[in-house]
Formats: C-alpha cells, sequence, structure tokens
C-alpha cells in the first residue's frame, strides 16, 4: 500500500492488517509509483493517525473541498461528481494510509493501466493531487485558492535531486525518461487535440447545413461535400421535400431553419446546464461565466480588515454563486488558472466532452459565435488530463501549467491553423510563467497539432488554415491612410463592443426571468437570430465563411467564393454593395452583443473579425469607388488603370485588416494577431498593413476602454488575478494594506509552545469564516515572528488528533521533548506542519517590492514586521483589490 508521506518505518501497525478497499476508478488522487526522498531538514514525518470525524457523512464528489467535514460550513454541489468512495468523510480521504483511506492507492502498474484510470477520472482537476513526492507536504488545493509556487518548486528541487542520485544504470534510464515526459505530453497533447478540432470541423459542417436541407445520397455529408462543383440534384432543401407544404418552399424552409436553430442552440444550453456549479457565499464570487456578472452578488468579506466577518444568522448570508464550466469561450478562466488560481471543474472530463458536443451545436445553429475561443479551453482540459499520466505533472501543480500554456497555445494553433500566432498567443495572452523550455515545448506542441491537422485535412483543401487568401495586387501607398483609418475604426469597434456588453448584461440580463431561466435567453437569441439572418444572405453564412467572402479577392477562378454580390464589375455596382454592407454590419454587431454571454460554449474571435470584416470591406469599396469616380488625382495614380472597371483597389484587404483591428480593439492581442494574419494570408507585403492597422487598433481601443473583454471578465467575476503585464503606479508603503494585529489572528507561544487544540479550532473556523480558504496563522513569540502554519495544514493536523478537546499542541521545537516510546511522532506535534521561515518584510517597503514578491514568487501572503517584531500579514487576494481600489480610484479623476 503506497503512502503518500511515509516509509514502511512509520506505518501504523493497525493499518498493516488489512489492505484497503479497491478505489473508485474515477479517482482523481490515484499515487503513482514514486521515488524515495530524504528526509527534509525542518520536518518528521507525519502520523498516520485516525481521523475524528465520523464515516457517515455525505460522501464527498468532485467539487468537495478540504473544508468539507462536520466542522466546515462550505461544500461546493455539482452537476459533475459522482460519489467516490461511500461513508467517506473528506478529511479522512487525506490522512495517508489510513484503514479507511482509499484516495492515494497505488497506480505503479503498466501504462496503458494509468491510461485507463486518467481518462476514467471524471473529475476536475485544477486541484492538485494530494499526494507528492516531497515528504514535507504541507499544501493542498481547495477551490478559489491560490498555487503555493514556492512549495512546488521546492518539492520539484527534491524529486530531482533524489532522481539525479541514482546512478545505476535504471536511474540513469529514469533520468532520461524524466525528461522526455515533457515533449511526450506536448506531443499526445498535440496530437489529441487536432482529432478532437477534426471532429468538430467536421460534425460541424453538417450538422450547420441540416437547417437548409440534406444530402440525398449520404445524409451525414454536408452540402459542400455533398455537392463539390455547385448546386446538384443530391442535395434536398426541407421545401423541396416536404413538397412546399405548408407554407410554400421558401416560407416552409424559413420555419424549419428557425426551429432547427433555436432546438441546436436550446440542445448546446441543456448540455452547458449540467455543467452547472453552485458555489457557497463565503467565496463571495460573483458568476464565473461570460454574463459578465449578471447575477448579484453580496458584500464582500472582510478578510483583511480588523476583524473577519462572523455570519452566524442565515438572514446575513449572500446567496450563492453559480457558474457553468462549459459556457462561454472560457479563456479568461484558463489565464486566471495559469496564473495559480484554483477554480474545480473547468478542466475536467466532463467539461471536456460537454464543451465538445455543445460547441459543434452552438456553431451549427447559426449564433453568432465561434469555436476558436472554445479550442483554447478544449486544449487546456485535454493538457490537464494528460497530466495525470505522469506523476512529475500530476503532483506538482506549478509543473502542471507547462503542460497547460503549451496546450493553450495548440489551442489556437488548430483554430487558426497558425502555430507560430498559437506560441505567440500562449506568450501574449494567457501564460502567467513563460520560461524558454516551455517557450520551446510549446512550440512543439503547436507544430504536432498543425502537422497533425494537416493529416487529417477537415476542411478539403489540405490546409491547416480554416482559409487561406492570396492578394497578387502589392498594395499602394496611399492607401496607408486608409490602412490607419480601418485600423482606428477597428479598434473603436471593439472598445464599443465591451462597453455595449457590460450594458447588455447589467440591464437585458437584470430581468428576473432571463437570470433565472438561462435557457430562456438562449432560446429568444436563437429566434432573433434566425428571423433576421435567414433574409440576409451575408448574415445566414456560418460566421468562418462569411469571414474568407469578406477578405479574399475576387476571382472567378476561386470555387470556394460564394455568389454575395460583393465583387463589382462596373463603378456603378459598389453603392449597392456599400449598402449591403452597412446592413449587415449592422445586424451582425448586434447579434454578435447579444450572443456574447448566453449559456452555450462560444467564441468572440472569428465573430469580432466578422463585424470587423463587414466594416473593412465596406470601406475598401468606398476607397475603391473613390479612385474609380476621381482617377485622374495625382494621389492615385495609375492606381485607376491597373485593372479595368476594378483599379488596385482590392476591398478583401481592408476586410481582413478591419477584422484584426477589431479583433485586437476587443482582446488586445497584437503581435499574436499579425502573425496569425501573416499565416491566413501567406503574403510578406501586407505584413507591414496588418501590423500598422493592428497598432492603431490597440493605441485607440486601449483609449477609449482600457480593459479587454476578458480583464472585463476577471474584474466583474472578482477573481484574485494579479496582472504581471500591467504594473500601477504606485506612491505608497506596504503599511497601507496592513490590519490591525487581532489575537485571534496569531498564535502566541511566549507562554508556553503548547497550544490548545480547541483554541486553534477556533482560530481555524474563523479564517474559514472570513473566506481565507488559503490563508494561515503566524506564530510568535515576544512579539517576534517564529513561524506560520497554513490553514489547509492546520485543519489537517486538528483531524488527525484522537481527542481534541483535551489535546495540547506543540507549535515550536523543544529539544527537550522527545518522540514517543513506539517510535512514533506525536500527533499532537505540530512543528512538521509550520513553516519555520516565512517571506516577511518591513512595514516601509514600498509597494513597487510587494507587487514584485507577489507576481514573480507567487506568494500567497507575506508576513510583515515593524523594526523585527511581527506587525500582521497581508493576502495575495488583498494586495489585488487594492490594485483594483487603485485603479477606480484614478478612473475617477
Amino acid at each position: 500500500m503506497a503512502g503518500r508521506r511515509h516509509t514502511p518505518r512509520l506505518r501504523d501497525p493497525r493499518n498493516t492488517l488489512t489492505e484497503p478497499p479497491a478505489a473508485a476508478p474515477d479517482d482523481d488522487d490515484d499515487e503513482g509509483g514514486r521515488l524515495s526522498v530524504p528526509d527534509s531538514p525542518i520536518s518528521f514525518r507525519r502520523q498516520p493517525g485516525m481521523s475524528r470525524i465520523p464515516s457517515n457523512l455525505e460522501p464527498p464528489d468532485e467539487r468537495t473541498s478540504l473544508l468539507g467535514t462536520s466542522r466546515s460550513r462550505i461544500r461546493i454541489h455539482s452537476a459533475h461528481g459522482s460519489p467516490r468512495v461511500p461513508h467517506l468523510s473528506r478529511n479522512q480521504s487525506y490522512i495517508a494510509d489510513s484503514v479507511r483511506s482509499t484516495r492515494h492507492h497505488s497506480r505503479a502498474n503498466s501504462w496503458g493501466q494509468r491510461l485507463i484510470r486518467a481518462l476514467d477520472r471524471q473529475d476536475s482537476s485544477m486541484a492538485e493531487s494530494k499526494g507528492s513526492i516531497f515528504p514535507d507536504e504541507r499544501v493542498w488545493y481547495d477551490q478559489f485558492t491560490s498555487t503555493d509556487w514556492v512549495h512546488d518548486s521546492i518539492a520539484d528541487a527534491h524529486r530531482v535531486k533524489a532522481l539525479r542520485s541514482r546512478k545505476d544504470f535504471w536511474g540513469r534510464v529514469a533520468n532520461l525518461f524524466d525528461g522526455a515526459q515533457g515533449w511526450i505530453l506536448s506531443a499526445l497533447v498535440g496530437f489529441i487535440l487536432a482529432n478532437i478540432a477534426y471532429v468538430v470541423n467536421i460534425a460541424e459542417a453538417t450538422v450547420f447545413d441540416f437547417k437548409d436541407g440534406y444530402c440525398a445520397k449520404s445524409w451525414y455529408l454536408s452540402e459542400k461535400k455533398c455537392c463539390p462543383h455547385g448546386p446538384c440534384t443530391d442535395w434536398r432543401d426541407w421545401g423541396e421535400v416536404l413538397n412546399e407544404y405548408p407554407f410554400g418552399k421558401k416560407g416552409t424552409g424559413f420555419v424549419i431553419y428557425v426551429a432547427c436553430a433555436i432546438a441546436f442552440a436550446s440542445l448546446s444550453c441543456l448540455l452547458t446546464l449540467t455543467t452547472k456549479t453552485i458555489v457557497p457565499s463565503a467565496y463571495q464570487l460573483s458568476t464565473l461565466d461570460e454574463n459578465l456578472a449578471a447575477e448579484a452578488v453580496g458584500d464582500q468579506p472582510d478578510t483583511e480588515g480588523d476583524s473577519p466577518r462572523l455570519r452566524s444568522e442565515p438572514s446575513s448570508v449572500a446567496p450563492p454563486m453559480i457558474y457553468y464550466s462549459a459556457a462561454g469561450s472560457g479563456v479568461a478562466e484558463v489565464r486566471v488558472i495559469l496564473s495559480g488560481f484554483v477554480l474545480h471543474g473547468f478542466l475536467g472530463v466532463k467539461t471536456l466532452l460537454i464543451k465538445t458536443a455543445g460547441l459543434v451545436l452552438s456553431v451549427a445553429s447559426g449564433l453568432s459565435l465561434g469555436k476558436e475561443g472554445p479550442y483554447v479551453h478544449i486544449a487546456t482540459c485535454v493538457g490537464n488530463i494528460a497530466c495525470r499520466l505522469f506523476s512529475k505533472y500530476d503532483r506538482n501543480d506549478a509543473k502542471r501549467r507547462e503542460v497547460l500554456s503549451a496546450a493553450a497555445a495548440a489551442g489556437v494553433a488548430v483554430a487558426f491553423g497558425a502555430p507560430l500566432g498559437g506560441v505567440l498567443f500562449g506568450l501574449e495572452e494567457v501564460a502567467y510563467f513563460f520560461p524558454a523550455k516551455t517557450l520551446f515545448r510549446t512550440f512543439f506542441c503547436c507544430i504536432t497539432a498543425a502537422l497533425t491537422l494537416k493529416f487529417l485535412n477537415p476542411y478539403g483543401t489540405h490546409k491547416i488554415v480554416m482559409f487561406q487568401v492570396r492578394y497578387l495586387i502589392d498594395w499602394e501607398y496611399f492607401e496607408v491612410g486608409s490602412f490607419i483609418l480601418v485600423g482606428v475604426l477597428g479598434g473603436a469597434a471593439g472598445a464599443c463592443f465591451i462597453k455595449a456588453s457590460r450594458i447588455w448584461a447589467k440591464s437585458f440580463r437584470r430581468i428576473p426571468a432571463i437570470k433565472s431561466f438561462p435557457l430562456l435567453e438562449v432560446v429568444l437569441v436563437a429566434f432573433v437570430t434566425g428571423v433576421i439572418g435567414y433574409w440576409n444572405g451575408l448574415t445566414k453564412l456560418p460566421v468562418a465563411k462569411l469571414l474568407y467572402n469578406l477578405a479574399a479577392p475576387c476571382d472567378d477562378r476561386d470555387n470556394l467564393l460564394d455568389d454575395l454580390g460583393l465583387c463589382p464589375e462596373t463603378v456603378d455596382d459598389i453603392p449597392p454593395i456599400i449598402l449591403s454592407l452597412l446592413t449587415a454590419f449592422l445586424i451582425k454587431g448586434f447579434l454578435t452583443i447579444i450572443t456574447f454571454g448566453i449559456k452555450v460554449p462560444a467564441g468572440i474571435y472569428v465573430p469580432s473579425m466578422v463585424v470587423g470584416g463587414l466594416m473593412g470591406r465596406l470601406i475598401g469599396h468606398l476607397v475603391q469607388w473613390i479612385v474609380l469616380t476621381y482617377p485622374h488625382w495625382r494621389i492615385f495614380g495609375t492606381c485607376a488603370a491597373q485593372v479595368p472597371n476594378v483599379s488596385c483597389i482590392q476591398p478583401g484587404v481592408y476586410g481582413l485588416i478591419a477584422a484584426g483591428s477589431t479583433m485586437c480593439g476587443v482582446t488586445r492581442l497584437s503581435v499574436t494577431l499579425a502573425v496569425i494574419l501573416f499565416e491566413l494570408t501567406g503574403s510578406l507585403d501586407y505584413v507591414l498593413p496588418f501590423s500598422l492597422a493592428i497598432l492603431v487598433a490597440k493605441w485607440t481601443a486601449d483609449a477609449i476602454e482600457p480593459l479587454s473583454i476578458y480583464d472585463l471578465l476577471t474584474e466583474m467575476n472578482s477573481y484574485p488575478f494579479l496582472n504581471n503585464k500591467h504594473k500601477p503606479v504606485f506612491t505608497s508603503d506596504l503599511a497601507d494594506i496592513v490590519p490591525r494585529v487581532r489575537r485571534e489572528r496569531v498564535i502566541d507561544i511566549s507562554n508556553s509552545p503548547l497550544v490548545p487544540a480547541s483554541s486553534l479550532r477556533v482560530k481555524l473556523e474563523l479564517l474559514h469564516k472570513a473566506g481565507e480558504l488559503d490563508g494561515g496563522l503566524p506564530i510568535i513569540r515576544d512579539d517576534i515572528l517564529v513561524g506560520l502554519i497554513p490553514a489547509p495544514d492546520l485543519e489537517y493536523a486538528l483531524d488527525n488528533l484522537n481527542d481534541e478537546a483535551s489535546s495540547l499542541c506543540l507549535m515550536a521545537h523543544v529539544p527537550s521533548i522527545d518522540d514517543s516510546d513506539d517510535g512514533h511522532p506525536d500527533p499532537t506535534d505540530f512543528t512538521p506542519y509550520i513553516d519555520p521561515a516565512p517571506v516577511a518584510l518591513d512595514i516601509r517597503s514600498p509597494m513597487d517590492l510587494v507587487y514584485e514578491c507577489f507576481v514573480k514568487l507567487g506568494l500567497r501572503y507575506i508576513c510583515i514586521l515593524r523594526d523585527g517584531r511581527y506587525a500582521g500579514m497581508t493576502h495575495k487576494k488583498t494586495f489585488v483589490k487594492y490594485i483594483r481600489e487603485l485603479e477606480e480610484k484614478e478612473k475617477g479623476h
């Protein structure tokens, strides 16, 4: 029986007589075979005492946090989880080598068995697996807490040192395999992701066309594959199938189109609603999906003030929060998770399956949304699940995030067919720590995904890009002003979209019926989209296909272009085209605003590009009309005569530039977008116009709306996300965020190192009621900081006591106190759980230093000293709140 923290020498004799029952196959914390590691010099091995908690509590599910015992008030209820081990309390499940402990069974079997177990484990995932190779493990990751980066780095250093100490042949083989695990995971993630993208692309195209008809020779074929050379008799419209009954051919087709759009969107929403998770009010978070915090949030807990807010009366408890892990794009949550924030359920197997199936239906419904953003979330799910194959990543949250960063980048690579753009996306948008090693593995993962997609050929063009355009005519110098104008308008459109989305969320989604029944909103949006979009040839097309038609140059030899009337033959044809594009722009912009945030898997990348593409194509035709109308202006040179009746102006170029500019205004991506546009066109000639327009778009968008769409979601959803890319201007010192020291927030051992367990339990519950799940209690002696015990470790230690009511706990090393006669450490000795050297700063330290400590070191909290004496403690979430208040104050001025 594998033990998490113990060697056979320290195993409880009571536990050696009985083997534990087999763990559930979907257990989330299986333990792999690991190397033994020398004892930490600062720790004792833990006593595997029996839990004092009864075993007849509610069985844990994948959302069960460490606080779900009979003493804990907080429990996450989720549609995700199935019961694990019956009659097992949460604290028991984390007691190593207990007779009732079944979560940490050995999985050191064949690689295939580990693969099956990894795929079978249905729970979420971003919780750190609780067993570590590091013997002094003292950290667990609960719901809505932050990762202890320092501990994970130390744990990995001990693992590597133990591995490299083996000099025999098998030790060298183990070292080589350990180094290859990251590359294996990168290749595996890229390969699996490409296959998922292939399935989604093929299925989405077929289901999308079901709204219009079906293929008579093979019902599972899309219209394009059924009739590859244009209209044919094999494709049958619904009006034709029903013999024009009952509303005529066009009317019947319209009714069936709208009905199918509502049905597909509703089914996608129902799937998404199965990932509902109820978050207790003690967490004080807003709704976590892309409805822009439409649901009401109660008062924030006073976690950093003079005293914790004790909510003993039911009337004072805010209503619980709700989120749906499969809703929206998930990019904002992925970014927060990669920064070290723990969010259960977002990267699990069930989320992966539901989001994939729901994405096919939501895109096929014809709503103004895309599948490119959700690919990032799906890819990160694949990366997280793959990490379970190797304990090196499964047992270390910081190492796991290296793989997740690579996977997120591969999601963009398969979405746009742009591996270089994917690498830059990971670096610019989602990654928090991105060392050179991770950069190279990310590149490898993106290349693997792109190469696999190339062989699968999902688009039938033998290209990995969703569309590829070629511009044969170079741009003219007088067009630079037009490109800058397009960039300004695109950035402004993106910023206005963010503002409009926020207004829509705070108005329409505050209606009680919409707020209580998410499906109702989806049905209404699908109905409006179907009714409005059906009669407009531009808005009826799938977003990716429409974007291609807007960006492609007019070429009669291009079989992929639809006959949308966007290619004028004379100057008189241009005004009707401009009017058609303006109508489609207004319709698509409105539909995109009301669609963003509904409870279906949905991305914003391509819809924002489509809105921008419509605007850019309109401007392109306007410039074309001016050149043809006034051909003798010297500034135009010979442009009007280069191509008869058309001129040298290519409206498609303006469409693609505006598409990138608008997406930049929404997401604030810059270099990534320029590279993606280059990879879509493959034209070096237009890299300069693309880059220039994106630069101007970002400046314009930042001036109108400082927050990107994902910054807005992060802020309004109250994620404790510390932005490492935008450092505020500090003029204060650490004293500004230091609360007054209170006795219930410290453990004072000035009189005696022995502290009653009941007193520690009271202090722990005060932390819990204040919402500090990942906080800690400083230990002081004569006002001198001598250590700190994290709250999860303190709870674990208290739950190991057989008689908590009368136990006295040792909180400091005393040389005269030896271990018990039987050779086992005393369970009342809490010194193994204490951090003897917590990071501490002087109260006069500048805020810039505090910012660097939280961002660069990834600390959860910092202890504060005044002239060497303890003066308080500040949490990372407290610092994040201070920064937000500082930014709001600056906005007010």
